[in-house]
């Protein structure tokens, strides 16, 4: 079965770091683009960070780009992403998710994990 699962989520204080994990099944993580999607609470989701496979790219959001990085070990079929000097509005819950194509956060067939809660307070 093809199968994302997060972990690694938890309750920080701000300025603190958390390093989320996510392990695929099923199908090649590195041959798909992959990407790291919070929501907050009352919010809708956010793309934090993505690799595109075809052009090597990565993007990171304004808000995070600094302070969180993306990482693959494509060995272990585990995407992690490493959340440093943590705020209140980083909290949410984070997502892993995997596209066959280029990553679009909308798109139907995206495939996502059930995601672990960050909290920062």
């Amino acid at each position: 079965d093809v199968q994302l699962v997060e972990s690694g989520g938890g309750l920080v204080q701000p300025g603190g770091s958390l390093t989320l994990s996510c392990a695929a099944s099923g199908f090649t993580f590195s041959a798909y683009d992959i990407a790291w999607v919070r929501q907050a609470p009352g919010k809708a989701r956010e793309g934090v960070a993505a690799k595109y496979t075809r052009t090597g790219g990565t993007y990171y959001a304004p808000s995070v780009d600094g302070r969180f990085t993306m990482s693959l070990d494509a060995e272990k079929q585990t995407l992690y992403l490493q959340l440093d000097s943590l705020k209140p509005e980083d909290t949410g819950m984070y997502y892993c998710a995997a596209s066959p194509r280029q990553w679009v956060l909308t798109a139907n067939d995206n495939l996502w994990g059930q995601g672990t809660q960050v909290t920062v307070s």
